[in-house]
């Protein structure tokens, strides 16, 4: 036996290399669509290195200190230092504002690429079974993300921020019997207390960022386990030395992870942090200097929160301001608002799986090929970009329609309650015609991989 393989054996007793070779020829589907995922593994990556960045120069306190920095206007007021750190990491830490606005875009385009990758597994079906748990994780997944931006969203503790923070605080004690509690453990006290921005920051930095991780590990393991969805075959495709038949859902066929998928994988991370390098080079963001240090005595002008909980914030506007008890718990209209109706809008995306109960699939679905399925997708997009046009109705009635508030609500609210219903109606019409018969559904596909094209990898499907 030669040095090299009795080192080979070394680490394969130990590593088991054999089975990661095995994984290294995976077959991974080459389409463009399921790159998707790995953009928000990506933007993950780069919210941790750059947070690690802004980490060694954010202090989370709120005791004064004297500032004596480059922004002339705050030369030796006293501000509470969380806001002062982020003046200085901004003006004058080299590259300081290039990495916080790299953070900043970094964390919009995740949330986003989860959303974005949740409607494609939506539309094609490839959440049905027995793709359910990975369906459950995702959906976990986005739910951590937005707190995760929230909690950031936070940590300036500038006028603007406080402000919007508020707001949840406001929601969390709006909890009955719980709320108090929560917002003890969360906030530190009644907001703002001196305990809110550590608290906050350490959700932010540690938290939820652990659960994420934990989250995309559980995620990719599943994947791997379950192997990827795959796309329709014209016919009999010949990948390798082996033929296989269109409709054979034991074999997946695609780019094999190693080199073909690697390289796939480093395009798409550098195309990543080339745009969100460009965006940070090019776009502003949340200007701490123009609002200046939280002010309990004074409110923005305008405070909304970020695109991805606009609507949240318009359940609130277009709920009228209603408060009861039933025995010892108390309800009122920012409960209902902030809390159970988004709650329900998660634990529908959720359950959604196993309502659709078709299954077990191999190939995905023609979302055209799927009327009703596609029909409640367009109504809940509809119902979600209502109510985020009704979190910005102050914008609407008085910029856009020259009106109050009062005039424009009652208008959002039916809309809310008649539009999704109204295009989800539509669009399972328009579609019904086409739609495949129940026992053909499992063979219908319309997204996944390239076939053919050398090099292939073939796999069996095994458990998925």
């Amino acid at each position: 036996m030669s040095r090299a393989e009795a080192v080979y054996n070394w680490f394969d007793t130990r590593l088991d290399l054999e089975n990661g070779q095995k994984f290294l020829g995976k077959a991974f589907p080459a389409e463009d669509s399921f790159l998707l995922g790995e953009v928000a593994l990506f933007c993950f990556l780069l919210l941790i290195l750059s947070g690690i960045f802004l980490g060694f120069f954010f202090e989370p306190s709120t005791s004064d200190v004297e500032y004596d920095g480059s922004v002339q206007k705050f030369q030796g007021q006293e501000m509470p230092e969380a806001f002062v750190s982020v003046l200085h990491i901004t003006y004058d830490v080299p590259f300081g504002m290039f990495i916080r606005r790299l953070h900043h875009w970094a964390a919009h385009l995740f949330v986003a690429s989860i959303g974005l990758h949740m409607l494609r597994v939506f539309f094609t079906g490839a959440y049905r079974n027995p793709r359910e748990p990975n369906w459950i994780v995702g959906t976990g997944l986005a739910a951590l993300s937005m707190g995760a931006a929230y909690t950031g969203y936070a940590l300036p503790f500038d006028e603007f921020a406080a402000t919007a923070t508020g707001i949840g605080y406001n929601l969390t004690i709006s909890i009955p019997l719980l709320g108090d509690f929560l917002g003890q453990v969360v906030f530190g006290g009644e907001f703002p207390s001196s305990a809110t921005i550590p608290r906050l920051y350490f959700l932010h930095i540690l938290v939820i960022p652990a659960a994420i991780a934990v989250g995309l590990a559980v995620h990719m393991a599943i994947l791997i386990r379950q192997k990827h969805t795959e796309a329709p075959r014209d016919g009999d495709v010949t990948a390798g030395r082996q033929t296989v038949d269109e409709e054979d859902d034991d074999i997946i066929i695609g780019l094999p992870a190693f080199p073909n998928q690697a390289a796939v994988s480093a395009v798409v991370f550098f195309v990543t942090a080339a745009t969100l390098s460009a965006l940070a080079g090019l776009l502003p963001v949340h200007n701490v200097a123009e609002y200046g240090p939280n002010d309990p005595a004074a409110t923005p002008e305008l405070i909304m929160p970020d695109w991805f909980l606009m609507w949240v914030y318009g359940f609130l506007k277009l709920l009228p301001q209603i408060s009861f008890s039933i025995g010892p718990a108390h309800i009122n209209g920012e409960f209902i608002g902030g809390i159970v109706l988004p709650g329900l809008v998660f634990a529908a995306v959720a359950v959604w799986p196993f309502i659709d109960r078709t299954g077990p699939i191999h190939f995905t679905a023609d979302p055209l090929d799927r009327a009703w399925q596609t029909g409640v997708g367009v109504a809940a997009v509809a119902f979600i970009m209502i109510a985020s046009i009704a979190g910005m109705n102050n914008i609407l009635a008085d910029q856009v329609l020259g009106t109050t508030t009062n005039v424009v609500n009652p208008i959002l609210t039916a809309a809310l309650l008649i539009v999704p219903p109204v295009f989800g109606g539509i669009t399972y019409l328009l579609l019904r015609d086409g739609e495949p018969a129940p026992s053909q559904e499992g063979d219908v596909a319309a997204d996944g991989g390239s076939v053919g094209d050398e090099p292939d990898s073939t796999e069996p499907e095994g458990d998925a």
